[in-house]
């Protein structure tokens, strides 16, 4: 185990080579991005094949996002290099030979494919395999369990509990420590590992953004890709829980503030985050960041408590600017989408819980 609690085994765990990871990278959230910034660390290029529509399909069922999508959002991490598109669901050693990879890394939770196999028994037989440690407190199953929770009137002003969530989220049966939920915490180290840490330049025109950016999505990539065109250095600012929910109302955000501050923190067009930003863009945060321009994309913006719009001074400046990202894209669009297919989403999580346990009950047989 390294110094900062991440686990790896197989080859040498020297620094060098092309790195392989893979996976279907549905909802892409800050558990990804850290299984992916463990193999950057593992070695000097890091290549990320990423499954079709077709394979996800055929082998653990629907997707929320379409493949084009998922290719966009992994491609916006920044320890990523370089993303291989259609790549097989079961690793195989030509997918490794075919991209001159010395060996692939992989979370050490279990990946089952329809067959019931784990999708990594041939590098493993090979000896080209290693695992980084999966980040507890957050998995897609997880995700979906709190965004089936949002068409629950009842839940609006009584927050659900942790338990509720699990039950949206996968039957009472559910047994296995991959396809269960359990509760994420953060750490100023997890933080540390995320941030940049790097300071803007003098000369560097600094853009300053600001919002929700719950369920960090391809929308949120293309609009922040957008907005870092305007300048050097981009300052996220990342509204509280509450406020979120002031405004958008419902049980939302579906993500806390910390979940929410490393999904875009692991994105490659942000340089900075401020934590619990004001709704409102003041003349005191601007000074204090030396923002140049504040962008905004083209959402309805509700008034501050106040009554005020939030971000009358930037106007008054002559600094703010509407952008368009071309990506209509929002947070409730995907609560919509998992709604519409809620039993799809239950069968394919059930199929994929009851897969897990065969190969751990196998597993632990053998071991035996």
């Amino acid at each position: 185990m390294s110094s900062n609690g991440d686990v790896s085994n197989g080859p040498s765990s020297k620094k060098n080579g092309r790195v392989w990871m893979d996976g279907c990278f549905d909802m892409v959230h800050f558990g990804h991005a850290n299984a992916l910034r463990q193999g950057k660390q593992m070695g000097n290029h890091l290549v990320v094949g990423v499954h079709s529509d077709a394979e996800i399909q055929k082998h653990k069922g629907p997707p929320v996002f379409n493949e084009q999508e998922r290719y966009k959002m992994v491609r916006a991490i920044k320890w990523v290099d370089e993303v291989i598109e259609d790549a097989p669901y079961v690793t195989t050693l030509d997918e490794l030979d075919q991209n001159n990879i010395d060996f692939c890394v992989h979370g050490d939770d279990i990946t089952v494919s329809a067959d019931g196999r784990d999708t990594y028994y041939m590098v493993k037989e090979a000896g080209r395999y290693k695992e980084c440690k999966r980040t507890a407190g957050v998995s897609t199953t997880d995700l979906v369990g709190r965004m089936l929770l949002a068409t629950k009137q009842h839940f609006v002003e009584n927050p659900p509990e942790k338990d509720q969530t699990k039950d949206m989220a996968a039957d009472a049966s559910t047994k296995s420590p991959y396809t269960g939920t359990s509760q994420f915490l953060p750490t100023s180290q997890k933080i540390i590992q995320f941030s940049e840490g790097k300071e803007p330049k003098p000369t560097d025109k600094i853009v300053y953004v600001a919002g929700a950016f719950d369920l960090f999505h391809v929308g949120h990539v293309d609009f922040l890709e957008e907005a870092s065109k305007h300048g050097d250095f981009l300052i996220v600012g990342l509204h509280t829980d509450l406020e979120v929910n002031r405004y958008k109302g419902r049980n939302f955000p579906i993500m806390n503030l910390h979940e929410r501050l490393l999904s875009v923190l692991s994105n490659k067009y942000v340089s900075e985050v401020v934590i619990g930003a004001p709704y409102s863009v003041t003349s005191d945060l601007m000074d204090h960041f030396k923002v140049d321009v504040v962008c905004h994309g083209k959402t309805n913006v509700l008034p501050d408590i106040n009554g005020k719009d939030p971000y009358a001074y930037p106007k008054e400046k002559g600094c703010f600017v509407e952008i368009d990202s071309g990506n209509e894209l929002t947070t409730q669009m995907i609560v919509d989408r998992i709604i519409k297919n809620r039993l799809e989403y239950e069968e394919r999580n059930k199929k994929k819980e009851a897969k897990e346990l065969i190969l751990i009950n196998k597993t632990t047989d053998q071991l035996d």
